[in-house]
């Protein structure tokens, strides 16, 4: 069974992907369409509608 922060991440990538919403592995944006798997868990970047960079990631940097 998936824990619930891989849940979550699921559930928020596909309501981006579902919507059209360009998303990137990195916040320099230079790999589009993909995640990371940085510090243990999983992430990605994405701008909301003000331009305004946000990160969805399952474990803390720290």
């Amino acid at each position: 069974m998936a824990d619930l922060a891989s849940v979550l991440f699921g559930r928020c990538l596909a309501f981006v992907e579902g919507r059209g919403i360009t998303y990137w592995a990195d916040p320099q944006m230079r790999r589009p369409g993909e995640t990371n798997t940085e510090h243990g868990g999983r992430g990605f970047y994405f701008k909301d509608p003000a331009g305004h960079a946000i990160e969805i990631i399952t474990r803390p940097y720290l």
